[in-house]
C-alpha cells in the first residue's frame, strides 16, 4: 500500500508581491495568489486527487488557499485542522520590513545569513532549525499516522514549514534545505511506502 502527501506552499500573498518578510503576519491572497491557489486544483483534478483530510497553518493565507483548493476538488466541507505548528518561519525583528530595506538596515552578508542559514536566527525569530523543532513533532504525531493510515492528505503550508518537513522526507541536510525554493501554490506530490519513506515524488509545475 502506498500513501499520498501533498505539500503545497500557500498562493502569492500581498508581502510576497512587496518583497516584505511576512513570517507570523497575516496579510491575505493577491488575486494572483487566488489564481495560483485555483490552478493548484486542477492540476490536482487533472491527476484524480482527492483528500481525505487537510492540515493548514493559523494563518489565513493558508487558510484560504486550502479553502480554495478543496472547494475546486469538490471538497469544500473536508475536515480540516488548522494549527501554528505549521505557521511561517517567525522572522521576528524583520516582519514587515522591505527586503531591500533590511539589507541597508543590517547589511547585505548578514541579511543574507538569516535568510539562508539552518540555524541562525533573525533578532527576536526562528532560524530554519527553530521551525522544523515545532513542524516535525506535529508532523510525527498528527499527519504522518493520518498519512500511514492510507489516507490521502494535503498539507497547505509555508514556505519555510514545508522545507523543514521536506528536510524529514527527503533526507536532506540543512545546508541543503536552505537551498530549495519552493514556488507559491505548487502542489508537490509525494507517495509514501509503509515504511514511510518515499516511494515518488513530483512537482506539479506548469
Amino acid at each position: 500500500m502506498t500513501a499520498t502527501l501533498v505539500l503545497c506552499r500557500h498562493g502569492q500573498s500581498d508581502w510576497n508581491l512587496k518583497n516584505l518578510f511576512t513570517g507570523w503576519r497575516d496579510p491575505g491572497l493577491t488575486e494572483k495568489g487566488i489564481a495560483e491557489a485555483h490552478e493548484a486544483a486542477r492540476r490536482l483534478k487533472a491527476l484524480g486527487i482527492t483528500f481525505d483530510i487537510a492540515f493548514t497553518s493559523a494563518l489565513s493565507r493558508a487558510q484560504h488557499t486550502t479553502a480554495i483548493i478543496l472547494e475546486d476538488l469538490g471538497q469544500s466541507g473536508l475536515e480540516t485542522i488548522r494549527d501554528q505548528a505549521l505557521n511561517e518561519r517567525d522572522y521576528g525583528d524583520l516582519s514587515g520590513l522591505n527586503k531591500d530595506e533590511a539589507r541597508a538596515k543590517f547589511g547585505e552578508e548578514q541579511v543574507h545569513i538569516w535568510r539562508r542559514s539552518y540555524d541562525v536566527p533573525p533578532p527576536g525569530g526562528e532560524s530554519l532549525k527553530d521551525t522544523a523543532a515545532r513542524v516535525l513533532p506535529y508532523y510525527i504525531h498528527r499527519i504522518q499516522p493520518q498519512v500511514m493510515a492510507g489516507k490521502a492528505v494535503l498539507v497547505a503550508a509555508h514556505g519555510n514549514s514545508l522545507r523543514a518537513l521536506i528536510m524529514a522526507l527527503e533526507g536532506l541536510s540543512g545546508a541543503e534545505i536552505v537551498k530549495r525554493e519552493l514556488d507559491t501554490g505548487v502542489p508537490i506530490v509525494y507517495t509514501l511506502n509503509p515504511d514511510t519513506t518515499i516511494a515518488s515524488v513530483k512537482e506539479l509545475k506548469g
